[in-house]
């Protein structure tokens, strides 16, 4: 008989509270560095908190990865209590939390760790998946096995407002961010082989950028009618957000459209007004 599956992943899969709640899904948060203070990487700490504190001394914080020993205490109270666990990281290229996650499941019977090769919302989708499929009576190996199949086919993009976030944490030069907002450029980031790189520069207002990435990222596309999410970094409007999930709606067939806001570790990198739209292809 196959043990209950529980479904984990890291805190960079920026999925919501009512989300982790709905599907049971137990999340191991990286850490955050702020001046002097360290703390875990949950909603308590908001974007909007780090945003004020960067405007106030441009203190940014330092993200860390879960440590093997988090891990292996944290995956072992699990399978403890009688559970298989399927967990799923933010891409090894951008982090060592998988390669720790890895070395911690090595030590325990019943740890599938998955290389989602994404980050955020791309990881979400992937975590929801899995407790879709932990529902439906797949045991953990199969379950781990179809997920990372089905990395290939998550599509996880984003278009930024600034690059300045991405110079001070040391993602581009300066000369690219100076030119890029001299330019009044806004890049677009999508995930390839696990790692970010820019597919696209748009220009103009950022309620017109969004709209017409929206259209560009959905354009031609075969989309599972499951979830298809919103993401972003704070600083976006209740209006345009709405907006965006009207066109959603409008352009494809689709069940679910949810809203996140990506937590600290995300948005750190990519600075306020960052927006994303994240699906499945079929």
């Amino acid at each position: 008989m196959n043990k209950p599956v529980l479904l984990s992943a890291d805190s960079t899969c920026d999925l919501s509270p009512d989300l982790i709640s709905r599907y049971h899904i137990k999340i191991a948060p990286l850490s955050i560095t702020l001046g002097d203070n360290t703390f875990p990487d949950t909603p308590d700490f908001t974007p909007a908190k780090m945003y004020e504190r960067f405007r106030q001394d441009g203190t940014l914080p330092k993200t860390a990865a879960v440590s093997y020993s988090d891990f292996l205490e944290y995956f072992r109270a699990f399978t403890d209590a009688g559970y298989e666990v399927v967990h799923l990281d933010i891409s090894s290229d951008l982090s060592a939390t998988y390669s720790n996650a890895k070395l911690a499941a090595e030590e325990l019977e019943g740890v599938y760790v998955v290389d989602s090769r994404m980050l955020s919302t791309g990881v979400g989708l992937l975590v929801i998946e899995g407790a879709e499929c932990a529902a439906n009576g797949m045991s953990a190996p199969e379950i781990a096995a179809h997920l990372t199949s089905l990395t290939a086919k998550v599509d996880t993009s984003f278009v930024l407002d600034t690059l300045e976030f991405m110079w001070k944490g040391g993602r581009c030069s300066g000369v690219a961010a100076l030119g890029a907002n001299l330019l009044k450029l806004k890049p677009e980031l999508e995930m390839r082989d696990g790692k970010l790189v820019v597919c696209k520069k748009y220009r103009g207002k950022m309620e017109n950028v969004y709209q017409t990435y929206v259209r560009d990222r959905l354009a031609g596309k075969q989309i599972r009618p499951g979830h298809i999410f919103i993401t972003h970094s704070g600083e976006v409007s209740d209006s345009t957000l709405e907006e965006l999930t009207r066109l959603i709606h409008n352009t494809v067939d689709v069940k679910e459209v949810h809203i996140t806001v990506a937590g600290c570790t995300v948005s750190s990198h990519c600075g306020p007004g960052t927006l994303g739209v994240l699906f499945i292809n079929q």
